[in-house]
């Protein structure tokens, strides 16, 4: 199986009272380690010259290919956290946009910004050419400019006709004119309180594992990337089930090294029901 990500790798500062951490972070890098637990793949992405090579070269130790459009900079982020789900998030620099996909043909391309750096040309361009596109809210509706991130309401109808998309309760909010219908499926999550899912016009609510974890960046990303895998290979509820579970564990280890048996065990406690709630 083949799989792109679309999506700025950042330079995220990791600031958690006097300790400060740097590291490698944005939601194609969580994407795409995730998917490496299936399948090779290919992240496209824009960075600068100076981006650490040790960063690229774990991607690439656990079979994650990245493709380059080069920038003057590298996207970068500063996450001041309170507490593990906690934090505020500054823009201090930004990469180039990504504007155009490669030419090769995908089984699951999967469409997360985190600067505003997917036009909607692109986002156009992959439903035509691709069988499953997926996406992730946040950077589409984030405002590029430096400083405290702020959200700006879209006209969000270019996201009609995916695959599959995903949206925080908060962020949700902020998306205009999106017919719901017109998505397959909807994934509306609420940190470790049960979410909502949108399937062919029926709405469920689902349970996520509670967990005390010391954090949780890149859980929305997971629990994308690993929906958009399972959705191809079982039935809905099932896909849904294995997904949050995937993403518990990824949060409990911050590794992906535990086995699907693990995952099998955990899915078969998620608990899932038809729900009453009509996404407007």
């Amino acid at each position: 199986m083949k799989c792109l990500v679309v999506g700025h790798l950042t330079r995220d500062i990791i600031i958690r009272g006097s300790n400060i951490e740097e590291r490698v972070g944005g939601g194609a890098y969580y994407s795409a380690f995730a998917l490496s637990k299936f399948c090779s793949p290919v992240i496209l992405t824009s960075i600068s010259q100076d981006f650490p090579k040790e960063w690229l070269e774990t991607l690439e130790s656990y079979g994650v290919e990245v493709i380059v459009f080069p920038s003057r900079e590298t996207t970068t982020y500063e996450l001041r956290y309170s507490n593990s789900n906690k934090r505020k998030l500054r823009l201090l620099l930004r990469a180039g946009d990504i504007k155009k996909l490669p030419t090769e043909n995908y089984d699951i391309v999967l469409l997360n910004p985190v600067a505003g750096e997917i036009p909607k040309s692109v986002v156009e361009s992959a439903k035509k050419r691709f069988p499953s596109v997926s996406a992730d809210v946040q950077g589409f509706i984030r405002e590029p400019i430096t400083g405290e991130v702020r959200f700006k309401e879209i006209n969000a109808s270019f996201l009609e006709g995916l695959k599959v998309l995903h949206s925080d309760k908060d962020e949700f909010s902020y998306l205009n004119t999106l017919n719901p219908a017109n998505v397959e499926v909807l994934l509306i999550s609420n940190g470790s309180n049960p979410g909502i899912a949108h399937h062919l016009g029926i709405s469920y609510s689902y349970w996520p594992v509670k967990l005390d974890v010391p954090e949780s960046t890149g859980a929305g990303d997971v629990f994308l990337a690993s929906f958009t895998y399972f959705y191809k290979k079982h039935p809905f509820i099932e896909a849904l089930r294995k997904a949050n579970a995937f993403t518990a564990l990824f949060l409990k280890y911050r590794h992906f090294e535990f086995s699907m048996n693990e995952v099998n065990g955990l899915a078969t406690s998620i608990f899932v029901e038809r729900s009453p709630v009509v996404i407007p």
